[in-house]
């Protein structure tokens, strides 16, 4: 992730953007009814965009036609819900393909499959998981964003694999020299990228405890 411009196969750009195009829909309709609910949410909403946009604007090589990196979503997935954070990353890999020749234009439904629907899925599902067990808001947080991370490019690997299986293992032979690859730089990238999230959350839970408890992230005991 991300992956570049003509990497893959057309049938399979085509699919991986209808596959997309449904959260994509749901997530600007989410977003649109937060707004108007809560207008004073939008600065939370320029945040989680801009987080996301930088951390996964990091670039290090790890494969022909990738690169890893953090990808910032597990935080807007958390305050605003998977759905919503399929828009907003869809919007920064829009932006990092015009702007900066990071991923492109007929790879963005898989890119935005992987990094805004596939990572934010994740971690809102540990987020919460963690919280229905009893654990801390920063655990939680913590393992939220790092999970998020990992499953965005276990998503890729699948992704890439499925365009160009082993000559003589296949799909599963691809798989795994693919996840490979990625998880000798991800892992310490997906652990660092949980740290971050976690500090962050914390202090916008310091000046914004309000707002979160109004976006149902954190109780009113917490």
């Amino acid at each position: 992730m991300h992956i570049m411009e003509g990497y893959l196969p057309l049938s399979h750009a085509v699919g991986w953007t209808v596959v997309s195009a449904p959260f994509v829909i749901h997530g600007i309709k989410r977003l649109q009814h937060k707004v108007r609910e809560k207008p004073e949410t939008k600065i939370l909403l320029g945040v989680a965009g801009a987080f996301a946009f930088v951390l996964s604007a990091l670039k290090l090589p790890s494969v022909t036609g990738s690169c890893s990196h953090p990808t910032g979503t597990g935080l807007g997935a958390v305050l605003f819900g998977p759905t919503s954070m399929s828009v907003l990353g869809m919007v920064v890999l829009l932006f990092q393909a015009l702007l900066l020749a990071h991923g492109g234009i007929t790879t963005l439904g898989a890119n935005t499959f992987s990094m805004a629907i596939v990572g934010p899925f994740a971690a809102f599902a540990v987020y919460r998981s963690g919280l229905k067990i009893g654990l801390p808001v920063g655990i939680s947080i913590f393992l939220a964003a790092t999970l998020g991370d990992l499953m965005t490019y276990m998503t890729t690997s699948v992704q890439l694999a499925l365009a160009f299986p082993d000559p003589v293992g296949g799909f599963a032979g691809a798989l795994l020299k693919f996840s490979a690859i990625f998880a000798v730089t991800q892992i310490p990238l997906a652990v660092s990228e949980g740290l971050l999230t976690a500090l962050v959350f914390s202090t916008i839970r310091k000046y914004n405890a309000r707002e979160l408890q109004e976006l149902n992230v954190i109780g009113k005991e917490l």
